[in-house]
């Protein structure tokens, strides 16, 4: 009876930690164990973002990508460090169901909590029009990043003219109206990540997807946990 009950803790011990560490879907990475020196601020994981509270399905600050992207990230992050910068992650893999609580958000007119911080010169009935919100995403195919540039000595930010995920005419790449550094800082940025295989997105000077993505049609919903 004894030996019985110590093979059923013993078990019961194993499912915790099997699922606990369940693997990622084959063909995803967690990018801090590939990236070791990259700096993760998963905004999603956090109130910090333009709705205001944490968003469905971020359980952790853990950046997933697909092994292809993070590969080609960590090696643009290889040529970054020689110039004494590095790259900090807002956002990589998104679940659908954030996604999706993106979209729910979008259709409460009353809830606008962040307007002021993150959308104050667009109406929120005009964020689905203006393609600021989605019923799906590119970062839910697991090889889109949300990225800026750090000092490595500092791990200051560099000035790139807007905060990441403002919604406004500031954020796009066309943008003219920035300072000669701010302008540099985002000339770098879009020429490094180009260089090792990633396209960026017009609206948005901290996004980019990974050229020829291993999921190109498939949009996971796994949880970050």
């Amino acid at each position: 009876m004894q030996q019985k009950k110590v093979f059923s803790i013993l078990a019961l011990l194993f499912s915790i930690v099997f699922f606990a560490q369940s693997p990622l879907p084959e063909g995803f990475s967690n990018a801090k164990t590939i990236i070791q020196d990259i700096e993760i601020d998963l905004r999603y994981a956090t109130k910090n973002n333009f709705i205001g509270q944490k968003i469905d399905g971020y359980k952790a600050q853990k950046a997933i990508l697909s092994t292809k992207a993070t590969r080609a990230l960590l090696a643009a992050q290889q040529e970054f460090g020689q110039m004494g910068l590095g790259l900090k992650l807002f956002d990589g893999y998104r679940p659908q169901r954030a996604v999706d609580h993106f979209v729910r958000w979008a259709k409460n007119p009353i809830d606008t909590l962040k307007k002021a911080q993150f959308y104050p010169n667009i109406p929120k009935s005009q964020l689905f029009k203006a393609q600021y919100i989605a019923t799906r995403s590119g970062h839910s195919r697991g090889s889109s990043v949300d990225i800026t540039l750090i000092d490595f000595s500092s791990c200051e930010e560099l000035d790139m003219g807007s905060p990441y995920d403002f919604f406004g005419k500031i954020s796009n790449l066309d943008y003219q109206n920035l300072s000669s550094k701010q302008h540099a800082n985002r000339q770098l940025l879009q020429r490094i990540m180009i260089k090792h295989g990633f396209r960026p997105y017009a609206q948005e000077w901290w996004h980019f997807t990974l050229n020829n993505e291993p999921f190109p049609s498939t949009y996971f919903n796994f949880i970050i946990e």
